[in-house]
């Protein structure tokens, strides 16, 4: 059985299309940055041109799952959580993909998260975990011991939604820097973080691509994201580099799609700010996220 899994995320589309019969065999995977939610902090509506971009990608998406003989199933994070006028999105969407998106709260994301993780890393199945998941609107945080959520929340904390609202100057000045650190300080300090040693696991867009320019990847191979371990010193280099670059120096950098260019410092600060809260020495990268999650999930058992 083929299965196709997408996430329609504020920031991000992203396809799976894996042989679900035992073992995994991943048959194609996409990522398209189409930007579903931009603006919508500021109006509280999808934009027409953002509903075009992604519905554009579904196509290609639904294409290719009909290529591989794919059932497909998708869901839809924050931005189809907030937006008013999400119906506008969701009737085309689902004749496009033959199935209804499943809007999905933050909790719900965060599960999916959480499953991919374990599935992905069995060696950390046992430690006391915290995953976080870097989103454009939201980040959805996990702490776990002994394979067992104990925790799971869904912050208003995203890489889009913290540039739209404190970012005004290329680069952002020393207290556009201090807002998203301060926001995202005061959103974390709710998260009951243990005092125990913890594995941190990032997923997302935001995480691998530091990851990638840490690695210094020309182009884009999950093979060497994936489980790689992002010191807190090198995440540090990469936010000082970041925070003293302009977009048009951003767009040039090794390892980082430019068109994440104009959000990833949020991101990053994001990643930063949440790596000290845990008092975590580094971050292990995951580049599976909730379509690995949804896989799983469906997959009989």
């Amino acid at each position: 059985m083929n299965l196709a899994t997408i996430d329609i995320g504020t920031n991000t589309t992203l396809l799976l299309v894996a042989r679900a019969d035992p073992p995994v065999e991943v048959l194609e995977e996409r990522a398209e940055i189409t930007r579903l939610g931009r603006g919508i902090g500021h109006e509280g509506a999808l934009a027409p041109e953002a509903i075009a971009r992604t519905l554009a990608v579904l196509q290609e998406f639904a294409a290719a799952a009909r290529r591989h003989g794919a059932r497909i199933a998708a869901v839809g994070t924050e931005a189809l959580r907030r937006a008013s006028n999400a119906a506008v999105f969701l009737g085309p969407a689902a004749e496009i993909l033959g199935t209804e998106v499943e809007v999905i709260d933050g909790e719900r994301e965060a599960e999916l998260t959480f499953r991919a993780v374990v599935e992905s890393f069995p060696s950390v199945h046992r430690d006391d975990l915290v995953v976080v998941d870097i989103g454009g609107g939201s980040t959805e945080i996990v702490l776990a011991s002994n394979g067992r959520m104990e925790f799971r929340t869904s912050l208003p904390l995203g890489s889009v939604r913290l540039t739209e609202a404190f970012v005004h100057h290329d680069p952002p000045t020393r207290a556009e820097q201090e807002a998203i650190a301060g926001a995202v300080d005061a959103a974390v300090a709710a998260v009951p973080f243990s005092t125990r040693d913890a594995t941190l696991v990032g997923v997302a867009g935001t995480v691998t691509s530091l990851a990638a320019m840490s690695l210094e990847l020309a182009s884009y191979d999950a093979a060497r994201v994936h489980g790689h371990r992002l010191s807190r010193a090198d995440l540090g280099g990469e936010l000082n580099r970041l925070a003293a670059a302009t977009q048009a120096q951003r767009e040039r950098i090794i390892g980082l799609d430019p068109r994440r260019a104009d959000v990833i410092f949020a991101g990053a600060v994001i990643l930063d700010r949440i790596a000290a809260a845990v008092r975590a020495a580094e971050v292990l990268v995951s580049d599976r996220g909730i379509r690995w999650g949804l896989l799983y999930e469906l997959i009989p058992t």
